[in-house]
């Protein structure tokens, strides 16, 4: 009987549809609990704590880019899912699943899912030594960037900070805002700034308030 890890067609395929529910049932806590976390942070901004709020908000950031990275990763499961016959009778990895291969490789050890780890070293098993360690390396931008923007860890910007802030005060009605911000109850083509409005326009909130 071959280890856990190696390569089995039919074990992998198993394993692709328990990470795909495993990836989809986290995906929906986290956000939930992003949720609950927000209601906070407008709490804190109505008490005046802006402080506490900011740190919050920097946590809530860093969950929703984790969200988006869970996301990405059940989308690449559902696709070797469906391209399954490219992974079960070509020998190499087929460049029609090379990013989803390469991102979960790469990915996977960054997430909490041990469905997704077995899958990942099946999926190393398939590909081999070298594939293995260019996916983990990202030799010559074999990973995604889709993938490794939601690894990157560093301190968001305080204008990002602020206009999360901004965001969750007006989602829970609370009269706060960040200097320079316009007024959410003012006519938007008054008050808003070119500046401001891009800014809200370039961002991706996952998330629900």
């Amino acid at each position: 009987m071959p280890p856990p890890s190696a390569w089995s067609p039919p074990r992998a395929k198993v394993q692709l549809k328990l990470a795909i529910q495993r990836l989809r049932l986290l995906a929906q806590k986290k956000t939930q609990l992003a949720k609950a976390t927000r209601r906070e942070i407008a709490q804190q901004l109505e008490k005046g704590r802006i402080e506490s709020a900011s740190i919050k908000c920097e946590g809530i950031m860093s969950e929703d880019l984790y969200v988006e990275l869970l996301e990405v990763l059940e989308l690449y499961c559902e696709l070797l899912l469906a391209r399954f016959g490219l992974l079960e009778t070509v020998k190499e990895i087929d460049p029609g699943v090379n990013e989803a291969v390469a991102g979960i490789i790469h990915a996977a050890p960054r997430t909490e899912l041990k469905e997704l780890h077995v899958l990942r070293e099946m999926l190393m098993s398939k590909g081999g030594r070298d594939y293995s360690i260019a996916c983990v390396d990202n030799v010559d931008g074999i990973v995604p960037d889709r993938v490794t923007a939601k690894l990157v860890v560093s301190a968001p910007p305080q204008e990002l900070i602020d206009l999360y802030l901004y965001e969750i005060a007006k989602a829970y009605s609370v009269d706060w805002r960040p200097q320079g911000f316009p007024d959410p109850n003012a006519p938007v083509d008054e008050t808003e700034s070119p500046s401001i409005s891009l800014l809200i326009g370039s961002l991706f909130l996952p998330a629900a308030f």
